[in-house]
């Protein structure tokens, strides 16, 4: 019997373990609050590039319940992601930088703000001008901001609170 070795650093081992730490400690305060308000679903957990992404779901919502813990425009889910990071930073120690999806919202969200995103992007490319896109929140941001460095342009945050939005240009030479 051989024994594998996992090259894998300290600090990224510890980051690891607290992932999967607050995969479950996050879970199990889902399972709790779904019981509680008397809604089914099932809850996936998934861990990538060190970071926690759980998932609500229920193939068999037919009355839609799910839909009133994502609220409008995702509020809802925002406030229900922060309550869920509240409960593993009271249980771990750690503040949790995990990403909660209920219902495919976030995932249809991100295909929507990358075809707003790509569209600007082609609107700088062809007038030459930085283009102001309207306020996104912290996640919507990163999502738009990853889609305009990929595109090889520059983009940056600006504004305070519910102002806060992406400013897209040209790299500059």
């Amino acid at each position: 019997m051989t024994e594998e070795v996992l090259d894998i650093a300290p600090e990224e081992l510890e980051s690891v373990d607290f992932a999967a730490e607050e995969g479950d400690i996050a879970a199990d305060y889902l399972e709790e609050l779904l019981d509680i308000a008397d809604i089914d679903g099932d809850i996936d957990i998934e861990v990538r590039n060190q970071r926690t992404y759980l998932s609500v779901v229920n193939e068999e919502d037919e009355e839609n319940e799910l839909h009133h813990l994502v609220g409008r425009n995702g509020e809802v889910l925002e406030a229900l992601q922060e309550l869920v990071r509240l409960a593993v930073l009271a249980q771990a120690g750690e503040r949790s930088r995990l990403i909660l999806d209920v219902d495919g919202y976030r995932a249809a969200r991100r295909q929507e703000l990358t075809l707003i995103a790509q569209e600007a992007i082609e609107r700088v490319r062809e007038s030459g001008k930085e283009h102001h896109m309207k306020p996104l929140g912290a996640y919507e941001r990163k999502v738009v901001h990853d889609v305009v460095a990929a595109a090889g342009l520059y983009s940056e945050s600006e504004g305070e609170g519910t102002r806060r939005h992406i400013v897209i240009s040209l790299p500059e030479a």
